[in-house]
């Protein structure tokens, strides 16, 4: 291979939003190499400002067509904390059962059609029906029950309906819910029938480490998704969630429209590897038993593992629904009304983890409970910066392989972080002269 050379790539493929790729290398030696995401701004806790309690969860579930079920608790938690609203058990069942269907939702769509064709070798999920046709019917499937499952519970597929400030609009049935149960069951099959498969070319993930920090939530009580305290790999249990800032630092770089974050290190990682890493004795032992199918064990820093850490959480994902519905069923399920607010005004932090990691609304209501200051902190812009630092140790391990491989081994760091560049992108720096 030449000792000059650059691999630009504008526009990584097979990820959520624009995001560019610049190596550039002479005489052997690195001249250049970003991360560079280059999506518009686009100002979504301005849009907050001045509006009504009632409209935050639905203005903010249109973030991401992804992750709305995931911005959508977390808009509830922090205005139900800033009101004083106290929901029901049934509806923390529930709603613990969305984010699962969140979670089941993107990390299949993640794994099977994004990454799946680089494990494969082939240029696209499309791609792969002819050799691997097994492999793209068993991931169809459970994508589907994924989506059906999200439409159930939350009244559609992505921008949910049925969730409101103090529980439910609209609950579903002891029927369907017994119906879901025996989907899932079926879904676990299905999933045990896809891990090998996926192992069979797990071989193709790039061998390569790099100690970070891991951030996200944890709880003594159970993997945690919809509940638990800030967390680090590196100082432990944060006190209070009201102080996210001190651990979630954001700052600016010039060549990204989407803010950057640290604490402890100069970057840390969050998403499906950082709960794995974290919290992975909490897993069901179905669960824990494809963890070990693929060697994977915490504290595992290799960021190419966050499928396979999807993977592991999409299983446990289908066995703690199942636990949520006989909860539901056990006890008995009521078409409860919203609980009501207490108060009006006030300042309320919600936070839950979505798909790529851990997610924080925090809105101020005055008197009249209208919105007048808005903070939402986006897992993927919390990634960047690891992301870049990752690059920084990963492109002089590859440097002398030759240069499409390098391409691919890069798009793929990229991939494996499932980046939603759009949601990270709510900065611009506006000089006046």
């Amino acid at each position: 291979m030449s000792n000059d050379f650059s691999v630009h790539v504008e526009h990584v493929t097979r990820v959520e939003g624009h995001g560019n790729i610049i190596l550039d290398v002479k005489n052997g030696k690195i001249e250049k190499l970003q991360w560079s995401v280059v999506e518009a701004p686009r100002f979504f806790e301005a849009m907050l400002r001045g509006q009504h309690y009632n409209e935050l969860r639905p203005i903010t579930s249109r973030i991401c067509g992804i992750c709305s079920i995931g911005h959508s608790l977390a808009s509830l938690k922090a205005t139900e904390d800033a009101l004083g609203v106290k929901i029901t058990s049934q509806t923390a069942t529930l709603r613990r059962l969305a984010i699962h269907a969140e979670n089941m939702q993107s990390h299949i769509l993640h794994i099977g059609y994004l990454v799946a064709p680089d494990l494969f070798g082939a240029g696209s999920v499309f791609s792969m029906l002819g050799k691997h046709t097994d492999a793209v019917l068993k991931i169809v499937k459970l994508h589907r029950l994924a989506n059906e499952m999200s439409d159930l519970i939350c009244g559609r597929t992505i921008h949910p309906i049925r969730l409101v400030v103090g529980g439910f609009s609209l609950q579903p049935t002891e029927k369907q819910l017994i119906q879901l149960k025996k989907r899932l069951l079926e879904a676990q099959e299905l999933t045990n029938e896809l891990a090998p498969i996926i192992l069979s070319v797990a071989d193709n993930l790039p061998s390569f480490t790099r100690e970070t920090e891991y951030i996200g939530l944890t709880s003594d009580e159970e993997y945690s998704l919809y509940d638990g305290d800030i967390a680090s790999t590196d100082t432990g249990k944060h006190p209070s969630y009201r102080d996210y800032k001190e651990i979630m630092q954001e700052y600016i770089v010039p060549h990204s429209t989407a803010k950057y974050a640290k604490h402890a290190r100069d970057s840390y990682m969050v998403g499906a590897l950082a709960r794995f890493n974290m919290n992975s004795c909490q897993l069901h032992p179905v669960a824990q038993d494809i963890a070990s199918l693929f060697k994977l064990k915490a504290i595992n820093y290799n960021p190419f593992m966050n499928t396979i850490a999807q993977l592991v959480e999409f299983s446990h994902s289908i066995q703690d629904s199942i636990y949520l519905i006989d909860t539901l069923v056990d006890q008995g399920i009521k078409q409860e009304k919203p609980v009501k607010p207490m108060k009006k005004a006030g300042r309320g932090v919600g936070i839950v983890e979505v798909p790529r990691g851990i997610l924080v609304h925090d809105y101020t209501l005055n008197s009249q409970g209208y919105c007048t200051k808005a903070n939402c902190i986006i897992p993927t812009n919390q990634n960047h910066a690891n992301i870049q630092k990752d690059m920084e140790k990963l492109v002089p391990e590859i440097i002398n392989r030759p240069e499409k491989e390098i391409e691919l081994t890069l798009e793929m760091l990229v991939r494996a972080y499932d980046p939603c560049i759009s949601c990270s992108t709510h900065y611009l720096d506006v000089s006046f002269k």
